[in-house]
């Protein structure tokens, strides 16, 4: 059992920068993949960013460039560096464990952290 718990969320202008943090506990030493995604209203939830358990990053189109996942295996923790803030980035962003990189198939998820972008 994992159990994974986001924060960092909230508001910022556009241009600006948030970093989520994601927090794990339980059987960690299983996680070999984790992600981050994101869904907005009416929207399919998407892949955002994903690591390995060695090291090798993933990411969108559409935050190439200006995401940056990592991960801190000594304390079970994994970020997303978000610059540049965009207002189309506004949407409740999950970390996941236990699935493929990239992908969307995940065995454990976060609750959610909501990250709001104005113009």
């Amino acid at each position: 059992q994992v159990q994974l718990v986001e924060s960092g969320g909230g508001w910022v202008q556009a241009g600006g920068s948030l970093r989520l943090s994601c927090a794990a506990s339980g059987r960690t030493f299983n996680i070999r993949n984790m992600g981050w995604l994101r869904q907005a209203p009416g929207k399919e939830r998407e892949f955002v960013a994903g690591i390995s358990w060695t090291g090798g990053t993933y990411y969108s189109d559409s935050v190439k460039g200006r995401f940056t996942i990592s991960r801190d295996n000594a304390l079970n923790t994994g970020y997303l560096q978000m610059n540049s803030l965009k207002p189309e980035d506004t949407a409740v962003y999950f970390c996941a464990a236990g699935g493929t990189l990239p992908g969307t198939d995940y065995r454990y998820w976060g609750q959610g952290t909501q990250v709001s972008v104005s113009s």
